[in-house]
């Protein structure tokens, strides 16, 4: 049962992540109206993007699930923030749709860094 949830866990994140690469790297107007108003566009989208790309690729490997999810969540930590101090909840009249993704991507790979948490404990040799 364990398994069946870090898999639920581990592909709502991966699909979520996957989904919004094609309005990232086409140039969608809403993503070039995002990372204008945060002043990085176009390298802050298409970095995001890239990012995003690779994070969701390693959350799908079991073995490297730990990196993927730690770039998930870095990187949803920064579009929360920028949700809740620059962008605003709702943007361009989406009901707060991409900042309720935001959270539920980043709730997925915080879970699944602290599953993974003995792998990150011996990488850095931490004794519990």
């Amino acid at each position: 049962m364990k398994n069946i949830f870090i898999w639920v866990l581990r592909l709502t994140a991966a699909i979520i992540l996957l989904q919004t690469l094609f309005f990232k790297f086409s140039g969608a107007p809403e993503s070039i109206y995002i990372f204008s108003t945060l002043g990085a566009e176009p390298f802050g989208r298409i970095a995001s993007g890239i990012i995003e790309l690779v994070a969701a690729v390693l959350i799908l490997i079991p073995r490297y699930t730990l990196f993927g999810a730690l770039a998930g969540a870095g990187t949803m930590a920064g579009a929360i923030m920028a949700h809740l101090f620059i962008l605003g909840i709702s943007v361009q009249g989406d009901g707060g749709e991409l900042f309720a993704l935001a959270l539920i991507t980043f709730f997925c790979c915080a879970v699944l860094v602290y599953v993974n948490k003995n792998k990150l404990l011996t990488i850095f040799k931490i004794k519990k």
